[in-house]
């Protein structure tokens, strides 16, 4: 599976209170730590296709980061997403030689509770509209654990789709093209049910990325562009149980657009396998 949807980023005020909230929707939320150097902790809520929510809050300002930023500016919410390479420095390489602008790979890690420390290496894109990359220098499964860690009450098995905010959507298809390059799976140009908006799809893995632009200044899509920009926006979670799909109380998901849904496609054959 090639760059396959890591996780979603979470930006929220009290860690504390978003971990609660979070149970109290039926997730099974982990605590995952500190992160050396940096003012941050965070926790996880882990699915069964390996995709995860990572929780993220600050101890003390951080003026130099840019989520943190944003939290500020904007509120709690959907801040970023990354996709997971087998190697950050090839994929970045590989990206760069169709075109694409990546930054310099970089280390970082996290202490877990239990003493464990982990290792990874990011890169950044210098497009919103783009995820950053988050390949493992120590065995992924100490970042992301398996098992009962990845069973929730509430039933959701995994991201079905993520979709993400653009300004020009046909700028933004063109660089996911030179990220994940020869054989991406991309949908037909869509417009949306009220006619404010045209989206496309791609696959990553069992997730449907959907990138979507306003065609008119008013609207929602629009409005979230002026004030967050570019970036992820919604997530449909998948439910196998028809009595559980639902949208979620925005004020208990720390102001996140999730949905829980059947899984449908390529998804159902995921949560059926």
């Amino acid at each position: 599976m090639r760059l396959p949807l890591d996780h979603i980023v979470i930006a929220v005020q009290d860690l504390e209170r978003t971990i609660a909230d979070y149970q109290t929707l039926g997730f099974n939320v982990l605590r995952g730590g500190e992160h050396p150097g940096r003012s941050t902790h965070n926790a996880l809520v882990v699915f069964a296709d390996g995709v995860y929510f990572e929780l993220i809050a600050w101890r003390a300002p951080a003026p130099e980061e840019r989520w943190w930023q944003q939290l500020q500016q904007h509120g709690e919410g959907l801040v970023d997403f990354a996709l997971l390479p087998t190697e950050t420095g090839t994929a970045v390489a590989e990206a760069q030689a169709r075109g694409l602008s990546y930054e310099a790979p970089y280390e970082g890690g996290r202490l877990r509770p239990d003493g464990a420390q982990l290792r990874w290496r990011n890169a950044r894109a210098r497009s919103q509209d783009l995820p950053f990359l988050c390949g493992d220098l120590t065995p992924r499964v100490l970042r992301v654990p398996e098992g009962q860690a990845r069973v929730h009450p509430n039933g959701v098995t995994g991201v079905a789709r993520l979709e993400v905010a653009v300004r020009d959507l046909q700028a933004s298809l063109a660089r996911w093209r030179a990220l994940l390059g020869e054989g991406v799976d991309v949908g037909p140009l869509q417009a949306s049910a009220d006619g404010r908006s045209e989206r496309v799809s791609l696959r990553l893995g069992s997730t449907e990325l959907v990138l979507a632009a306003p065609l008119q200044a008013a609207g929602e899509l629009a409005q979230r562009l002026d004030t967050r920009g570019e970036g992820p926006y919604a997530v449909v979670l998948s439910v196998p149980r028809q009595e559980s799909a639902r949208k979620l109380d925005e004020a208990a998901t720390h102001r996140v657009r999730l949905e829980l849904a059947r899984p449908s496609g390529i998804e159902a054959e995921t949560a059926a396998a």
